[in-house]
């Protein structure tokens, strides 16, 4: 079973969706720069294992907030899979579609947008190969 793994909010006005959910949940958020040039702001609702960056609780997930565009019109959740190219053939035989191909994340992964069959927005993260 593949598991849910990470959110992301679009959000129109990134200094004020940050203040936003900082002061009423207590978030703690990071800004990530981009090599497009995009700011990413990762978002932390719960604790993590500094040595794996996953959450210490069970069930836990984490995320982050992103400019609202045509690829993240809506929150989305992602799965973590083994292989972003096997599920973009499984999502398309099943009557989704790829809505942004697989990129690099700074080599610690690869992440995809795809939609499923009610045109929701998925994201797709596989764990970049161990050196």
């Amino acid at each position: 079973m593949d598991k849910l793994v990470h959110f992301e909010l679009p959000v129109d006005d990134m200094a004020r969706a940050k203040e936003f959910y900082s002061s009423i949940f207590g978030w703690q958020l990071s800004e990530w720069p981009m090599p497009d040039g995009s700011q990413y702001v990762g978002v932390r609702t719960v604790e993590v294992d500094e040595a794996t960056h996953l959450p210490k609780e069970p069930g836990a997930i984490n995320g982050g907030m992103v400019m609202r565009s045509k690829e993240v019109p809506a929150p989305i959740f992602a799965m973590t899979v083994s292989s972003i190219d096997d599920y973009v053939k499984k999502v398309e035989a099943a009557g989704g579609k790829v809505i942004k191909p697989k990129w690099d994340v700074m080599g610690s992964g690869f992440y995809a947008y795809v939609s499923d069959s009610e045109s929701n927005v998925i994201g797709l993260w596989e764990d970049a190969p161990k050196a």
